[in-house]
């Protein structure tokens, strides 16, 4: 475990010096008697045609299985998921992986956002890994997208908008934005604990998002007064770990709606109350809020009596 662990820093050091912008997530393989990249590609990423990716990514130029001795060490890249921070955007946490605020637009389309609305607080991102690719003679963006990421012009679009302004030519670095390239099967059980954490997990993103296809339901049972059940809903929902800012706000405001219907004033005031501490802005609509309601509200921004 230990030796993994230093490896595991040792290579995120070394992807971050190599890339000029934010480490990203990298575990190490050693080589075996009888490795080829194709099966080890299937190891990591149960999909032997992914030695592309790697025979890139240790500069292993060529069909030849020559590289690998074994003994050595080879390097396993990997997205990676990162918590978003206080007052962070899409351009600051762009330029913080990919050294460019213009690449935001990458991370945009990787978790469905919107470049209208910032990344919600303490929601987490895919951060997609950006493949250095050292373009030989000949080569176009069609052809190198081709090798790396699903034959399609959503492909391509990716790949030129990541490296707009850059030239194709021989020796020039081209970046790759692989936003799949996840380990699986045996190779996700064989990484540490600190890698799975650091750069192979997505469980927090994967239930944000699960959250995310729930509210449109809580909402709704709110609105045809089936109370009982957005309770329920609602604080299932709160059960789930890291819930950005505002699906807990989205899902303290439904709840005390329906406290408010079910003659529980005290809850609904408590539900406003956590809302109001996460956005102290908070303000309910004064003609389609029902009196009742604004009165709960009201009294939770005002100071709690000791």
């Amino acid at each position: 475990m230990r030796r993994g662990l230093i490896s595991l820093l040792m290579t995120m050091a070394l992807a971050a010096l190599s890339s000029g912008a934010g480490a990203q997530a990298v575990y190490t393989h050693a080589v075996q008697e009888g490795d080829t990249l194709a099966s080890i590609a299937q190891r990591y990423y149960g999909d032997p045609t992914r030695e592309a990716v790697l025979r890139e990514a240790n500069r292993m130029k060529g069909p030849s299985e020559d590289g690998l001795v074994p003994g050595s060490w080879i390097f396993i890249p990997t997205v990676a998921f990162y918590h978003v921070g206080k007052d962070e955007t899409w351009k600051s946490i762009a330029a913080r992986f990919f050294g460019r605020e213009m690449r935001a637009a990458t991370l945009i389309e990787a978790n469905s956002g919107n470049r209208r609305v910032q990344p919600d607080e303490g929601a987490e991102l895919l951060i997609p890994y950006p493949l250095r690719h050292v373009v030989s003679p000949g080569e176009t963006l069609t052809k190198i997208a081709k090798m790396y990421m699903p034959d399609s012009p959503v492909s391509l679009k990716r790949i030129r908008q990541f490296n707009a302004g850059a030239r194709i030519e021989r020796g020039q670095v081209v970046l790759v934005p692989l936003f799949d390239l996840r380990l699986a099967g045996e190779g996700r059980t064989e990484a540490s604990e600190v890698f799975t954490l650091a750069a192979g997990g997505g469980a927090t993103k994967a239930a944000q998002d699960e959250v995310e296809r729930s509210l449109p339901e809580l909402i709704e049972q709110v609105q045809n007064a089936k109370f009982a059940e957005a309770v329920s809903l609602g604080n299932r929902l709160l059960g789930t770990q890291s819930l950005t800012s505002t699906q807990v706000v989205t899902i303290q405001k439904e709840l005390a709606v329906a406290y408010v219907a079910l003659e529980r004033t005290d809850l609904a005031e408590a539900s406003f109350r956590v809302a109001l501490a996460m956005q102290p802005n908070l303000e309910l609509d004064t003609v389609r809020t029902s009196p009742r309601v604004l009165e709960a509200f009201n009294r939770a921004k005002q100071p709690e009596k000791p």
